[in-house]
C-alpha cells in the first residue's frame, strides 16, 4: 500500500510503538523562543533534569517581544539566553541577530525534507512546506522533547488539497489559504495534515509555500505539508550542497518524502483558483472570508505588514511595489516589520525600506510582537487593522480591537486608501 508524506516521515523516525495509536518519533528539530519556552525550563530546572539531549539540534530565538518591552519580558528573555548559554546552544539568536522564529530558521536552512520539528508555537506548522513534519506542542511535550529528542504523536490522517487554475493579477497564496480556510472551517482539519499539492502549489515559490504551510493551523490542521521538488532544492542548496554530488542528486534524495501513488487520504479536495479574488477575513474566526470588493467600506486605522506568514522580502516586494509612489492615508498608521535581519537588509539593498518610510509607514525591527498584541503595533479598543499575519481571533492585535487578515498587496492599497481596498498590481512571486 502506497504511503503519505507523513506516513513516511514516521516511518522512518518512529522510537517507539508503546500502543497502537501512539508512535514516539526522533526530532530533528527542537525549536524554541522566549514566550513558551522559558516555563519548560523552569520545570525541567525544578525537577532537577536541567539539561538537553543535543544542544545542535535545539534552535532558540528571542523574537515575540524584542527588545523586551517590561520587566516580565526581560526576565524571559534572560531565562532562554542564560539557559542557551549554560547548554552550549549554538544556534540561539539574541537581539540584533533574531527574526520572527517562522521565517529565521528555514532561512538558516534548519529544516529540510523529512525532518520531525516541534516548538511551543501553533505555527511550526510553517516548515511543512519543505515536506518536514512539525507541530506545535504543549510545554510538556516540549520539555520532553529538550530533555529525551523524542515525542509522542497519534499518527495523523491526511487530507490532501489539490490547488488548480490559474491566480489572476492581484491575488496571491495569503488569498488561496485564506479561500482554503473558508471552504473547510475552523475544525476542518482537526488531527490531521493538510497536503498541499497540484499545479498552483507546484508553481510556487517556497515563500509561497510557507503562506500556505502556516495557516493550515487555522483550519485545526496538526501540520501543512507538501512534497519536496526542484524549488525546495533550489532554496536549500547552500546549505545540502556539500551533502551532494550536485541538485539531481538531491532532489533524487528528497523524492523519498514524496506520496505514493497509491497512497490513502482521509479525503481529496479540488480547489480551483481561478476565479478567486483578493479576500479579507471578517469577524473573529479565520474561515470567515469574503472578497475585499464587498467590504470597501470598512475603514482601517492601522494597517500591519510582516509577521511568519508574510514578512519575507517577496512579501515586501508586493507591497512596495504598491506602495511606491503613493501616500499612505493620514487617518492610518502603517507599520512593517521585516521578518529576519536578512530580509531587512535585503530590502534596503533594494530600495524598499525607502518605497515604505515615503509612502509614511514606520519600519521596525524583526519581531512578532503586533500579531499576538504584545508591542510594536497594538490596537486601541474600537480600533481596525488590515493585516498580514494569521489571526484575527477577539483581541488578538490588542483588547476591543478588529484585525483583517490580507495579503500584502491588499494591505498596501488599504494603507492608501484608509479603507479596505484591493491592490491593481500585476501579481509577483510571493505574497
Amino acid at each position: 500500500m502506497g504511503r503519505t508524506i507523513v506516513e513516511k516521515i514516521f516511518d522512518s523516525h518512529r522510537r517507539d510503538n508503546p500502543f497502537d495509536d501512539v508512535h514516539v518519533i526522533g526530532l530533528d528539530v527542537v525549536a524554541c523562543h522566549e514566550i513558551t519556552t522559558p516555563i519548560a525550563i523552569n520545570d525541567l530546572a525544578a525537577r532537577g533534569k536541567d539539561r538537553v539531549f543535543d544542544p545542535d539540534r535545539i534552535k532558540a530565538v528571542i523574537d515575540h517581544v524584542t527588545p523586551a518591552k517590561d520587566s516580565k519580558t526581560a526576565e524571559q528573555g534572560k531565562i532562554l539566553r542564560d539557559w542557551a548559554r549554560r547548554h552550549g546552544i549554538r544556534d540561539f539568536f539574541d537581539i540584533g541577530r533574531n527574526g520572527v522564529c517562522h521565517a529565521l530558521f528555514p532561512e538558516k536552512g534548519f529544516i529540510r525534507p523529512g525532518y520531525t520539528a516541534i516548538m511551543g508555537d501553533s505555527h511550526t506548522c510553517t516548515y511543512g512546506a519543505f515536506g518536514a513534519f512539525a507541530a506545535g506542542v504543549g510545554t510538556t511535550d516540549l520539555e520532553v522533547g529538550i530533555l529525551k529528542g523524542v515525542c509522542a504523536f497519534r499518527l495523523p490522517e491526511t487530507l490532501r488539497i489539490d490547488i488548480t487554475g490559474t491566480l489572476a493579477d492581484g491575488v496571491y497564496a495569503k488569498d488561496v489559504i485564506l479561500s482554503v480556510i473558508a471552504r473547510l472551517g475552523v475544525n476542518g482539519a482537526t488531527n490531521k495534515v493538510i497536503e498541499f499539492s497540484g499545479p498552483v502549489v507546484d508553481s510556487m515559490s517556497m515563500a509561497e509555500r510557507m503562506t500556505l504551510c502556516n495557516m493550515a493551523i487555522e483550519a485545526g490542521g496538526t501540520c501543512g505539508i507538501c512534497a519536496p521538488d526542484q524549488t525546495t532544492v533550489d532554496y536549500l542548496w547552500d546549505f545540502i550542497k556539500d551533502d551532494y554530488r550536485d541538485k539531481t542528486e538531491a532532489l533524487a534524495a528528497f523524492a523519498a518524502y514524496r506520496p505514493d501513488a497509491g497512497a490513502r487520504y482521509a479525503g481529496v479536495i479540488h480547489h480551483d483558483v481561478s476565479g478567486l479574488e483578493p479576500l479579507a477575513t471578517f469577524g473573529h474566526k479565520p474561515d470567515q472570508v469574503k472578497p475585499v470588493c464587498d467590504m470597501t467600506h470598512q475603514k482601517v486605522d492601522q494597517v500591519y505588514i510582516g509577521s511568519c506568514t508574510n514578512g519575507r522580502i517577496e512579501d515586501l516586494r508586493v507591497a512596495a511595489e504598491v506602495l511606491r509612489g503613493q501616500t499612505i492615508a493620514p487617518t492610518v498608521r502603517g507599520i512593517v516589520s521585516p521578518a529576519t535581519p536578512r530580509i531587512y537588509r535585503q530590502a534596503m539593498a533594494e530600495g524598499l525600506i525607502d518605497v515604505f518610510m515615503q509612502a509614511g509607514f514606520c519600519v521596525t525591527n524583526p519581531t512578532c510582537g503586533a500579531c499576538l498584541g504584545m508591542s510594536n503595533g497594538v490596537l486601541a479598543e474600537g480600533e481596525v487593522c488590515a493585516a498580514t499575519t494569521n489571526r484575527n481571533f477577539n483581541g488578538r492585535m490588542g483588547i476591543g480591537g478588529m484585525v483583517h487578515l490580507v495579503s500584502p498587496a491588499t494591505a498596501a492599497a488599504s494603507a492608501i486608501a484608509g479603507h479596505l481596498a484591493p491592490a491593481g498590481n500585476k501579481r509577483k512571486q510571493g505574497a
